[in-house]
């Protein structure tokens, strides 16, 4: 019989580069694809940018990397371009979020529109994929997505944005195995990735600091930082939107016998809202509305309910009220620090039911949270 065929995103980490040994030990068929989403000179990517002059930037050492691992283990490997995709479809909703004073996650859209969709119609369309391949450390069961056994690294907050569709045609490797059980793997077999620190930062951008490399997309506009507490002016900053709520590093701030942390903006008189663990109270919130839920669970008990609102947070129990097929309103235990602009996605257990994105956050002890 012909063996099914499995288009893999070769990264140039040491997940894919397992996943690839996984795949062929499993008799599939791999071809592995590289993928290269970020021109720094093209994308004028420099103030920020520590990496700009390196004789070699990260992106084409991971190409060398997946090209290592794809020879080591006997696949082929191609590499595509979505430069022009990645900006229209990821980045520019990036920026237009801070823009307006919102915090985006731009990995959780570079999934939905640029890896399980321009990269999954290139597999299937020109590849001839019978299914395609991520080292996400996710597991999908007939097209409904649940965590994986690693919880520690589980990402299904990541990819609570892909229909059910996606989902049907993706093969998680990694699904039941723990990450140093990957790194084990991977030294076993000698791989060039065995020891490759996981990429952070932005997806296929990479780390950067942050305030300067937003302003190569968002000028600077300065204004006055605010305790809104006392409504005095505590400080200047150079624009409400290089900030995140809760944010406590980069205020520049000194003299003050307590930190402050950011709580809120406005950004038609450019001013940036602080406070200070005295005034936790107006970081704290008990209730969201989110907008555009994308449903993956068929069924689910609205009475056993948890949620993430951020990567890498406890899940919360939660009530879920479903207003109209827009907007969905959950109640939880006071928290801090829930941004609108971020996505919550709510769980059964391992299973994820929706992914939406934060639009508005109360506290019933105040009238609102942020301004």
């Amino acid at each position: 019989m012909k063996k099914q065929r499995v288009v893999l995103g070769l990264s140039g980490g040491v997940d894919s580069s397992v996943c690839a040994y996984l795949l062929k030990k499993q008799g599939y068929e791999v071809i592995g694809l590289f993928m290269r989403n970020w021109d720094s000179f093209l994308n004028n990517d420099f103030k920020g940018n520590q990496n700009i002059n390196q004789s070699i930037c990260p992106q084409e050492q991971d190409y060398f990397d997946a090209k290592s691992v794809a020879d080591k283990i006997g696949i082929k490997l191609y590499r595509i371009d979505f430069v022009k995709e990645y900006w229209d479809y990821v980045f520019s909703y990036l920026i237009n979020e801070y823009k307006i004073g919102r915090t985006p996650n731009p990995d959780i859209f570079c999934n939905k529109y640029i890896k399980f969709s321009y990269f999954a119609n290139y597999a299937f369309n020109e590849l001839k994929a019978d299914y395609i391949a991520m080292g996400h450390y996710a597991n999908t069961i007939n097209g409904e997505l649940f965590k994986a056994k690693d919880l520690s690294k589980d990402q299904s907050y990541f990819l609570a944005q892909l229909s059910n569709e996606q989902l049907k045609k993706v093969i998680f490797p990694l699904a039941n195995l723990y990450k140093t059980e990957v790194r084990k793997i991977a030294k076993d077999l000698n791989l060039i990735t065995a020891n490759k620190k996981d990429s952070t930062g932005i997806c296929f951008i990479g780390e950067r600091h942050f305030t300067e490399f937003l302003k190569n997309y968002i000028p600077a506009q300065e204004g006055n930082i605010i305790d809104i507490a006392t409504n005095k002016i505590v400080g200047k900053h150079q624009g409400t939107m290089y900030y995140t709520i809760g944010q406590r590093k980069g205020l520049n701030l000194g003299g003050f016998t307590k930190p402050y942390f950011v709580v809120g903006h406005n950004l038609a008189k450019k001013i940036l809202y602080v406070a200070n663990d005295d005034h936790i109270e107006y970081l704290n919130s008990n209730k969201l509305i989110a907008i555009n839920p994308n449903f993956l669970a068929k069924n689910y008990d609205l009475n056993n309910l948890t949620a993430k609102f951020r990567y890498r947070q406890d899940d919360v129990k939660i009530n879920l009220e479903i207003i109209d097929d827009n907007h969905v309103l959950i109640k939880y235990p006071l928290l801090n620090a829930i941004t609108p602009g971020q996505q919550v996605v709510v769980y059964e257990g391992n299973k994820v039911v929706l992914g939406a994105i934060i639009d508005e956050v109360f506290n019933d002890d105040i009238k609102k949270t942020y301004l």
